[in-house]
């Protein structure tokens, strides 16, 4: 027989783990007007700037606020947002028509369209070889573009769909989703380095780095897992289960968390004690749909796009309901302590 203090007791670290040992919590939300589906979205930290990935346009937002700053619209599919602020030259990857836009962060006017490999979807910038990448899942490719000129100048022969990607160490590291793997690649040379097997879990797409340890993060969808890599050599180090839908990851240098956004509605949070112990921080409850978030390095805070969706049964006998983003439902969410 549970005593009541026994049972008030067993709640309370319910509640913890639920809500986080990490301290973060859900603080609000940004309201953004439109409909239809989203996917990525990117903080411009200096710039105090959200972009929002947003059906076939990109809505950039204030960080601190909310406020709708602006749209940058014609992006048909759009997935991704790079910022390259050096050469004043925005990105965005358009799935549906194989293309990049280049665009002026401060003024949001398209400069170009640059085609592509097919399916465009992830998209990145190298500081280093000031390049912008593309992960393609048409063509399972990556593609190299001079974010100076807007000039494409190779391809990775990925031979799978990248996810996100993180940089290290003169390589880049990225998920491949179908062929359950990290695929190191050379952003200069453009070639393929290595292929890292994950083989305990399966569905790659969120992945961070911590430079000091050299460890991968890598978030799984199948057996939804958190796995632990050396980057030097691939070795798997440990796992953990997540929240099912993940399809992002961030990291904290200073405070050594784990982020991994989940689109069940939670936000799994992971401390790092050493490069090879790591622990439970809690799960901040979210928002269904919420499985993409970019982390603040200047704030600390995680922000995360989310939508209420509508199902309507199938046209056809047998056939699958069909699935859509609730009018005037998308919105920020502001995670932070």
């Amino acid at each position: 027989m549970i005593s009541v203090k026994g049972a008030t007791i067993a709640l309370s670290i319910a509640m913890v783990s639920l809500q986080g040992g990490s301290g973060y919590k859900l603080e609000t939300r940004y309201p953004v007007p439109g409909n239809g589906g989203f996917d990525y979205l990117t903080i411009d930290s200096a710039a105090r700037r959200l972009y929002l990935s947003h059906s076939t346009q990109v809505d950039v937002v204030d960080a601190d606020n909310g406020k709708l700053i602006g749209t940058i619209p014609d992006t048909p599919g759009v997935h991704g947002i790079a910022i390259a602020a050096e050469f004043k030259h925005g990105f965005t990857s358009n799935g549906r028509e194989n293309k990049v836009s280049m665009f002026d962060p401060a003024t949001l006017k398209l400069i170009s369209k640059i085609d592509v490999g097919k399916g465009p979807d992830g998209i990145y910038y190298d500081p280093e070889t000031k390049r912008v990448f593309t992960n393609n899942h048409g063509s399972h490719d990556i593609t190299a573009i001079d974010a100076k000129t807007g000039q494409v100048v190779g391809t990775v022969k990925a031979e799978g769909d990248g996810e996100q990607a993180v940089i290290a160490d003169d390589l880049i590291y990225v998920n491949s989703e179908e062929a359950n793997e990290v695929v190191v690649f050379d952003p200069k040379s453009l070639e393929v380095k290595k292929h890292f097997p994950i083989g305990v879990a399966k569905t790659p797409t969120g992945l961070a780095y911590d430079a000091k340890t050299k460890r991968l993060f890598i978030g799984c969808r199948n057996e939804p897992k958190m796995v632990v890599m050396d980057a030097v050599s691939g070795k798997v180090i440990n796992s953990f289960p997540i929240g099912k839908g993940v399809d992002y990851a961030g990291f904290d240098p200073q405070a050594k968390l784990i982020f991994f956004s989940c689109g069940e509605g939670v936000l799994n949070i992971f401390r790092e004690k050493s490069a090879d112990s790591y622990e439970d921080a809690g799960a901040v409850k979210t928002q269904p749909s919420a499985k993409t978030m970019a982390f603040d390095p200047k704030t600390k805070k995680v922000f995360l796009t989310a939508a209420e969706y509508v199902e309507t049964p199938a046209a056809t006998p047998g056939g699958r309901p069909q699935r859509s983003v609730k009018p005037g439902s998308f919105v920020v969410l502001v995670v932070s302590k």
